[in-house]
């Protein structure tokens, strides 16, 4: 499949690209997919938040409406993204690399800091992450990088010249963020390693990167600690939360205490609503609701494969590549860091956590996705 996409790459087609989308093709098994996780993550954050919302903000509903209002502003952006010829992107590709650029860098100069970390940029009333936006920026560049070059892949310069740019955004991103770094570099290498025919780079690539994290975690005290008590959970006073969400998943049992009924999210987990969800999922629903979960993810990591291997053209596909690591790499590294398989990190449960911006931008790439399906030719 592959080197079929590369040939139709060599040869020039003129194709006049629409805004709107010109496919007729609508995969409604994702769409349930999606709406079914975003439904169960709103389920989720009020059970989870209800007790310290109703304390805080006189209000056991505050963080749920919250969550809502951003699901229903993802939802009705993604259905709309859906509709818009992928191909459009191309267009905007380098202007919004730019842009995004330039708020990513903004936030380490003027940005508000949460949680010990300044990661958040305010412009007027929002406030927002523009590394969530920068994981959408990368998807899009690399593909489009890659697609433009997709011939000369065999040429190590090429792939360099291609790297460049995104893994500088990439540093910015991991002076605050190396978590959310870690994730980026992860869909640099999945989308040029998909399309490119030479896998030998990117064994220099891996050892490279590993260096470079390194380098982040050592030259930054706090990231040291974090694998400390990682390593003495039970002694390390960073240790609490983590210890915390392992006493919720092992009080849950195989079919938990039932929904709403968590002990450990009336603030023994901090902001258990947050990163640690996965950890109350499992004391209210059990293994088996953790596990029905982590199966439903799965699923849609399916899907998500299926329209690679069926999209239209190598652009399409490499675009659905990106979004799927992204989603595949941040489900993995959330519940590594819930069951303390790995050293705590700050990222959210794809659909499920509370985090509007996470929320919506995930919903957008999902649009992404669906616009590529809609062109996918359905044999008769």
């Amino acid at each position: 499949m592959r080197e079929d996409r590369q040939d139709n790459q060599n040869q020039p087609r003129r194709k006049r690209i629409r805004f709107w989308n010109p496919g007729e093709y609508f995969d409604y098994s994702l769409l349930f997919i999606i709406l079914f996780l975003v439904g169960f993550g709103l389920i989720m954050v009020y059970s989870t938040s209800s007790y310290t919302s109703s304390l805080d903000y006189g209000d056991a509903a505050f963080f749920f409406k919250r969550q809502a209002a951003f699901a229903v502003l993802g939802i009705v952006t993604m259905l709309l993204v859906s509709k818009v010829d992928y191909h459009f992107l191309k267009r905007l590709t380098v202007l919004a690399f730019i842009g995004i650029g330039i708020m990513t860098l903004a936030v380490l100069i003027v940005g508000s800091a949460g949680g010990g970390s300044t990661r958040w940029l305010e412009i007027g009333p929002l406030r927002f992450q523009p590394s969530e936006l920068a994981k959408m920026a990368i998807i899009m560049y690399v593909a489009y990088a890659t697609t433009s070059q997709v011939w000369k892949l065999n040429d190590w310069k090429v792939l360099v010249k291609i790297m460049i740019p995104p893994v500088i955004l990439t540093g910015f991103i991991a002076i605050e963020n190396l978590s959310t770094a870690i994730i980026c570099g992860v869909i640099i290498v999945a989308i040029l390693f998909v399309a490119s025919p030479k896998y030998s780079h990117f064994i220099i690539v891996g050892v490279i990167g590993c260096i470079g994290g390194a380098l982040f975690i050592l030259t930054a005290g706090y990231r040291s600690d974090r694998i400390d008590a990682w390593l003495n959970l039970e002694t390390h006073p960073k240790g609490y939360q983590t210890l915390q969400a392992l006493y919720a998943i092992g009080s849950g049992g195989l079919w938990g205490k039932g929904l709403g009924q968590s002990i450990q999210k009336m603030d023994f987990i901090p902001e258990a609503h947050n990163d640690m969800i996965f950890s109350v999922i499992c004391e209210e629903l059990g293994i088996v609701g953790g596990v029905s979960l982590i199966l439903l993810f799965i699923i849609l990591i399916w899907r998500l494969m299926v329209i690679v291997m069926n999209a239209s053209d190598l652009y399409g596909a490499l675009l659905v590549v990106g979004v799927l690591t992204h989603v595949a790499v941040q489900v993995l590294i959330n519940i590594a860091v819930v069951t303390n398989t790995m050293p705590n990190t700050g990222i959210p449960l794809p659909f499920i956590s509370y985090g509007g911006t996470s929320l919506v931008f995930l919903l957008v790439e999902m649009g992404i996705v669906l616009s590529v399906a809609r062109q996918i030719k359905i044999r008769k």
